[in-house]
């Protein structure tokens, strides 16, 4: 039987887990959405940013942009402030670490995924926005970005869940998440099936939760949309 102790601390590190793991999406999200919007147009300073940034974070490990980040965010962070000759001293957390490592990996692909779900927007919703004088703002808020939604949802939906499955990495920075305790308490009461299978439970109950949030997302999504039939050719006969 698991110890009540060591249970709680599951507990804690479940939490953890969840607030690295939200974290980390927002700041995908926020990262995703910038270059998406930013790259629908052809710009030459634009698309080497764009490009240099998708090969990096896309060709190397989360846990090694991790590793990185944790052993020299701090050099990192004091040579930008050098170059306007500001001497700054940060100590990067490894909860700090967790966040921007994988809040900058994900951001690369939730890009993609924002991009292609805007050149999906049907263009006559664009041209009927404009020939009705809607402020752009306005168009982008309530007109595109709902439609947007419906369109990604499902990738951002998989990449979420890819979001908070590799939280299990980042216990190797020292971050005290579930799967650091699991290990703890398997190390301890030398019952390692019990704690990794409650690990387990966490996972598939947050993976669980995240496709019913999801179809409830998809179904207000799709509230007054009215997919048009293809009109199938007739047979000859």
């Amino acid at each position: 039987m698991p110890q009540m102790g060591f249970v709680e601390q599951l507990g804690i590190g479940a939490l953890m887990t969840i607030q690295v793991a939200v974290l980390s999406y927002l700041l995908a999200l926020a990262i995703g959405t910038v270059f998406a919007l930013a790259t629908l147009k052809r710009r030459l300073p634009v698309d080497v940013i764009w490009q240099t940034y998708a090969s990096i974070f896309t060709g190397v490990p989360s846990l090694l942009v991790a590793f990185l980040f944790y052993y020299a965010g701090s050099g990192m962070i004091a040579s930008l402030f050098s170059l306007v000759g500001l001497s700054v001293t940060v100590d990067v957390s490894p909860f700090a670490a967790a966040v921007a490592a994988l809040g900058m990996v994900y951001g690369a692909y939730l890009a993609d995924i924002i991009r292609s779900a805007i050149q999906n927007v049907p263009p006559g919703q664009f041209e009927a926005a404009r020939v009705l004088l809607v402020p752009r703002p306005t168009a982008w808020l309530f007109v595109i970005l709902p439609q947007v939604l419906r369109l990604a949802l499902p990738a951002m939906t998989n990449m979420w869940i890819v979001v908070l499955k590799d939280t299990a990495l980042i216990s190797l920075i020292g971050l005290k998440e579930i799967m650091a305790y699991a290990k703890l308490a398997s190390g301890v009461t030398k019952e390692p099936f019990i704690y990794y299978m409650l690990a387990s439970v966490f996972f598939l109950g947050m993976t669980a939760l995240t496709y019913v949030v999801s179809q409830r997302i998809e179904q207000w999504t799709q509230r007054g949309y009215r997919p048009v039939a293809a009109k199938e050719r007739a047979h000859a006969l």
